[in-house]
């Protein structure tokens, strides 16, 4: 996905572009009437993720929480800990201009956080949007493998790359989940050789 088509983006060489890895936990599937409960994000750069530069929030104006605590582990007293949704959307506003996006299903996350940023007045201008589950979609369709119903899973997709599995379920550890996903997609996919931005989208 490419809000603005931008020919030097997509020639861009995949290895020396700056990332931001976006994770959300929801109460539901629906945008319009479920709600944001945590969100985290975490840079890449060169190659490198971004320790240091790692955030995570949890929205302490969540009204219902749904499932959230069987789910997430998110419940009440968690939440009174937290933040107003939009203090982290200020903070996250700042860092997604002139970054490319990734998110695991950004179909899902980032109908929720288009529409929360635009609730909250604030503008965002990503260069482009990777989703590393239609890469790896792409990836297996491209080898003529039969693409199970599950198989697309984040869990499951680590587990092609031999990347350890992570027990602990919240937006931080799925963004550091996806970013690390993501690198070893793009180091299967180039096998050392030039990888620009396009043959990812």
């Amino acid at each position: 996905m490419l809000p603005e088509k931008d020919a030097d983006i997509l020639k861009a060489n995949c290895f020396k572009t700056d990332y931001l890895v976006i994770d959300l936990e929801l109460t539901g599937l629906n945008a319009k009437q479920d709600e944001i409960v945590s969100i985290a994000w975490v840079p890449i750069s060169h190659q490198r993720i971004q320790i240091g530069s790692c955030q995570h929030f949890i929205n302490n104006q969540v009204n219902n929480l749904n499932q959230s605590p069987v789910f997430h582990g998110i419940d009440s007293d968690t939440l009174a800990e937290g933040v107003p949704l939009n203090e982290a959307l200020k903070i996250l506003n700042e860092l997604i201009d002139d970054k490319i996006l990734i998110f695991h299903n950004q179909e899902l996350d980032w109908s929720f956080l288009r529409l929360a940023f635009n609730k909250a007045g604030l503008l965002h201008k990503p260069l482009a949007i990777l989703d590393t589950m239609q890469i790896e979609h792409k990836r297996l369709a491209r080898q003529g493998q039969v693409i199970a119903q599950d198989s697309l899973t984040l869990n499951n997709c680590r587990e092609r790359y031999r990347l350890p599995e992570y027990s602990c379920h919240n937006a931080l550890t799925d963004a550091m989940a996806t970013a690390e996903l993501f690198l070893a997609q793009a180091n299967q996919i180039s096998r050392g050789k030039p990888l620009l931005i396009k043959h990812l989208m």
